[in-house]
């Protein structure tokens, strides 16, 4: 029997340790994100929400161009351990999901509901939250652990260029996935009491 959605949200963690096997086909993941891409809801139908998957040395080449752009930002002292992070959690992994979100579509309905032209991009991150979520959802279905980061907007150059990204769309996040290599570890929750309220 498949597990319930429920399920399903309560089994999706974050995994930091991660190696580059996967239990499913590359055919399975594609039709993961085409899936999500397909039909996670969108505010005003816009559809603004666009990924890019990244496998194999592709994979590997996003991880390497966001270390050798670190390498120049972050103190040489600290870089060890920012090198040893990006090695062993995201590099690691079998691929990557980069998520993007159409500012064109943005723009364009800005202009033709200006009366809620501020609202469209914080609806835009809203979409790409849902996908987010969507994606990791049922890539741990699968099998996989993921975690998801976000070195945007200092890869974004040259993300765009290594994978001729058109200039329109706009990186949201990254979310390295691959076989768990360990435990998602222990996660502590706020009362629920004080985070829902109910009127009957």
């Amino acid at each position: 029997m498949k597990n319930s959605f429920k399920d399903a949200l309560l089994h999706r963690r974050t995994y930091y340790a991660i190696n580059n096997q996967s239990p499913v086909s590359d055919k399975e993941i594609e039709e993961v994100v085409n899936f999500a891409v397909k039909h996670v809801p969108s505010s005003f139908n816009s559809q603004s929400t666009r990924v890019v998957l990244l496998l194999g040395e592709n994979h590997k080449k996003v991880w390497n161009i966001t270390k050798e752009i670190l390498r120049g930002i972050v103190p040489a002292e600290a870089f060890k351990s920012t090198e040893a992070k990006i090695d062993g959690a995201f590099l690691s992994g079998y691929g990557t999901v980069l998520f993007y979100e159409d500012q064109d579509v943005i723009t364009d309905l800005q202009k033709a509901y200006a009366a809620y032209a501020d609202n469209f991009p914080i609806w835009s991150q809203q979409t790409s939250g849902m996908h987010q979520l969507a994606v990791w959802t049922m890539l741990e279905e699968l099998g996989f652990g993921a975690n998801l980061q976000h070195y945007n907007p200092l890869i974004d150059e040259r993300v765009a260029k290594e994978w001729n990204i058109p200039a329109n769309w706009k990186l949201i996040a990254e979310m390295p996935f691959g076989t768990p290599a360990n435990g998602p570890g222990d996660k502590d929750f706020e009362p629920l009491e004080d985070r829902v309220k109910i009127f009957k």
